[in-house]
């Protein structure tokens, strides 16, 4: 497939010419969005937390991740592709949503995706905390139909409500599926684990469309196995990546809101991105990484890692 740009892409700044630690810290130090025009990726964050239902903290998750993600380099030996040289990747800044009212927020969310699949083809955003899951559903709905969905989570995300609230970071994939935002027969969760309110749970996620490659399957079967049945669920619908830093074990990533024990490690994560490169990764977010609880970048490097993972996977049909 032809790139949508006719020019030599604009580049990462020059870390020989301007030390990676100075300068504004975009992502993976790309060009803004403003700087190039169009793109065929996108990079947006989304500081939100309103949604959180235990620590808060994941509204500084875009900077933070930014931050983490200055040491990244040009080329991807794990892909063999130079993303940022086959496709015109840009930092688009942040999507401005707000803290105080969390229906206005999620409208918010929704217009700002819009707004910037105007001027990029793709878009990956770094989160925030999973609320924006939803609306984000809803723009890949309007542009692609129902979508493929892999969810790599902790927890399932699929619950009903909280407090009453029908919108939270527990609930995004319930409403994407009521709303049908979401192809029922090809969605999945990755590394879910840990205790549930109860075994209907499970039968409610089932019926809203997913098949569980929960933490004890990869445990039992292997990353090659887990890696197989997600290609088996997803086929070759667009495809949207939803991911939460808790599906690493909090050893990998300790800086998110809900972390769970026995989770993935960043290397296996990273392996089932690079292993979908061929498939066609619409959109993604990377979300719940809240920075109080990091130290040593752990989580914030671990999250930029991901999300050029992502770009890598999405350029590999553009070159």
């Amino acid at each position: 497939m032809a790139t949508s740009h006719h020019f030599e892409p604009i580049g990462p700044r020059d870390s020989s010419q301007t030390p990676r630690y100075a300068g504004a810290a975009n992502f993976a130090l790309l060009p803004t969005l403003d700087e190039v025009g169009h793109a065929d990726i996108a990079v947006a964050g989304v500081p939100f937390d309103t949604g959180v239902s235990y620590r808060p903290g994941a509204r500084f998750g875009p900077s933070h991740v930014r931050e983490s993600s200055r040491l990244l380099r040009p080329y991807n030996p794990a892909q063999d592709i130079s993303p940022f040289a086959v496709a015109q990747v840009a930092d688009a800044g942040d999507i401005v949503a707000n803290p105080f009212n969390l229906d206005e927020a999620v409208a918010q969310v929704a217009d700002g995706a819009r707004e910037l699949l105007e001027r990029a083809d793709r878009l990956v955003c770094i989160g925030g905390d999973h609320t924006i899951a939803y609306p984000l559903l809803k723009v890949m709905a309007e542009k692609h139909g129902p979508v493929a969905v892999l969810h790599a989570d902790a927890h399932l995300d699929t619950w009903d409500t909280y407090f009453g609230a029908p919108v939270t970071h527990g609930t995004p994939f319930r409403r994407a599926s009521e709303e049908g935002f979401i192809d029922l027969t090809a969605c999945a969760h990755l590394g879910t684990r840990g205790p549930l309110y109860g075994k209907h749970d499970l039968d409610d996620d089932e019926k809203l469309g997913f098949q569980i490659t929960g933490s004890v399957y990869i445990e039992e079967h292997g990353i090659a196995a887990a890696i197989e049945r997600l290609r088996a669920r997803l086929g070759d619908r667009p495809v949207y990546i939803s991911i939460d830093v808790d599906v690493m074990d909090p050893a990998h990533a300790p800086g998110t809101g809900t972390p769970e024990a026995g989770g993935m490690t960043s290397r296996e994560l990273l392996r089932v991105i690079r292993a979908l490169s061929d498939l066609n990764i619409v959109g993604a977010d990377v979300v719940e990484v809240a920075p109080a609880y990091d130290h040593a970048q752990l989580t914030g490097i671990a999250a930029s890692h991901v999300v050029y993972e992502l770009i890598s996977s999405m350029s590999m049909s553009l070159r």
